[in-house]
């Protein structure tokens, strides 16, 4: 019995220790959250050259997703919290990155210069031919496609053939079918269309004719 109510009492005591632990992590969480503090932060983005104003240059924040863009003359404002790092990015210039300080008087004011991106592409050499006659037997030496053959390929009756059967039908021809079956339903009194090869008056029409022309 004795044992039974020691395992208890131990187990009671780890349990405390537990929830006394949480609490005062959730403690440790909660005062961390106040000591966060909201500053309004504002800036103007600039080129290098410190006087063209960059308009809708990313301002935002990668962890939260948080952020804004400038307007036409280069402004934006947003509310930051201190530590945040911004993320600054635009087309065509280099990313820069900025920790949000405390501030004074809860705003921070900012201005960023970016700087081209700047790709370098490879090098192209020009070679100069040494006479005009050099230039013609290089252009006659040259193997151009021939177009008459490309076009007589296209319209090659079996690929037109293989395109057709594929192609399926678009909106206009789908409702043209539609209203086209509607009205020859209406014209059989919504019944099975009839074969005109089997309509014994049809071929009675046809001997007539055959015999008058005679």
């Amino acid at each position: 019995m004795r044992r039974k109510l020691n395992k208890i009492n131990s187990f009671a005591i780890l349990f405390c220790l537990s929830i006394l632990m949480l609490s005062q992590n959730n403690l440790l969480a909660q005062s961390n959250k106040k000591e966060q503090k909201v500053v309004q932060f504002t800036g103007v983005v600039v080129g290098n050259d410190g006087v063209t104003q960059i308009p809708g240059v990313h301002i935002y924040v990668p962890k939260s997703g948080r952020g804004t863009s400038t307007n036409m003359y280069g402004y934006f404002s947003m509310p930051a919290l201190v530590g945040d790092e911004i993320m600054i990015s635009s087309i065509g210039f280099l990313k820069q990155q900025y920790v949000i300080p405390e501030g004074q008087n809860g705003r921070v004011n900012v201005i960023f210069k970016l700087e081209e991106d700047t790709v370098y592409l490879q090098n192209v050499d020009f070679t100069l031919y040494m006479s005009e006659r050099e230039l013609k037997e290089v252009i006659l030496a040259m193997n151009l496609p021939n177009n008459g053959q490309m076009l007589q390929n296209r319209l090659d009756g079996a690929a037109l053939a293989l395109m057709l059967r594929n192609t399926p039908y678009d909106a206009s021809l789908n409702a043209r079918y539609y209203f086209d079956q509607q009205y020859y339903y209406m014209q059989d009194n919504y019944g099975p269309r009839s074969n005109p090869f089997l309509n014994p008056f049809n071929w009675s029409r046809f001997i007539k004719s055959l015999k008058t022309k005679k």
